[in-house]
């Protein structure tokens, strides 16, 4: 197999990784639904995938690991957005900061509660607490509370894909009409995803859900060490 090299193996689950995205964003955009969404059928795809070939998780970590060190600079490519429409981002920050701090706590503090319900160990409970916000925070926050930064990536994603789909259907149920509104509502509950979703809805709630992803983002890594602590 191409684990016996480790270049082979870089190319090999690298170039598998992008092949599976790009088919499934191909597939996505002709039929848009929230169960093929590329983050949820690329990681199932690679998982069957490196079961077929009894491939470890840690040979596609080390495989990949510069997908993963690009989360950063794409994280930043979300500040354009939002000094595109800085004047409606001053004149909503004062409901927006609001909004993130009580949205960032919620998520934090029920994430820990149905982990403890679920009778999950501490090392789950930390990795799951920091899943609100954008992989590269997210895995930050997480090793700096002693989660697992790889197993939070996985919760990651799994809040995004379906975070979007329930935003969805939210949208179609709350009277929410103005573009601030509909933007904070995705990039709260469901970060990268949710920022994608809000794009579909136009330029200013784009905007508005990056700069709600990116402050999330902030006060998490300011945050959960702190409430891991209280409720630890």
């Amino acid at each position: 197999m191409a684990s016996d090299s480790p270049v082979a193996a870089g190319l090999f689950w690298s170039a598998a990784t992008i092949a599976f995205y790009l088919a499934a964003r191909l597939a996505n955009r002709r039929r848009p639904r929230w169960w093929n969404s590329p983050l949820l059928v690329t990681p199932t795809a690679l998982i069957a995938l490196a079961l077929a070939l009894h491939a470890s998780y840690q040979e596609y970590s080390r495989s990949t690991h510069w997908l993963m060190v690009m989360l950063g600079p794409t994280v930043a490519a979300f500040a354009v957005p939002i000094y595109e429409q800085r004047a409606l981002v001053r004149r909503f920050w004062p409901v927006l900061t609001a909004g993130v701090v009580a949205g960032s706590v919620t998520a934090m503090v029920t994430a820990w509660g149905l982990a403890s319900l679920l009778g999950l160990g501490g090392d789950v409970r930390l990795s799951l607490l920091p899943r609100s916000i954008s992989t590269p925070f997210a895995m930050k926050v997480a090793g700096e509370i002693g989660g697992a930064p790889n197993l939070t990536a996985v919760f990651v994603i799994f809040t995004g894909v379906f975070g979007a789909a329930l935003g969805e259907l939210l949208l179609a149920w709350l009277p929410l009409r103005s573009s601030a509104a509909r933007g904070a509502l995705f990039g709260m509950g469901a970060h990268g995803c949710g920022v994608a979703k809000a794009n579909m809805h136009g330029r200013e709630e784009a905007s508005i859900a990056s700069l709600v992803m990116v402050l999330a983002g902030l006060v998490n890594v300011l945050a959960a060490p702190l409430v891991a602590c209280i409720l630890g």
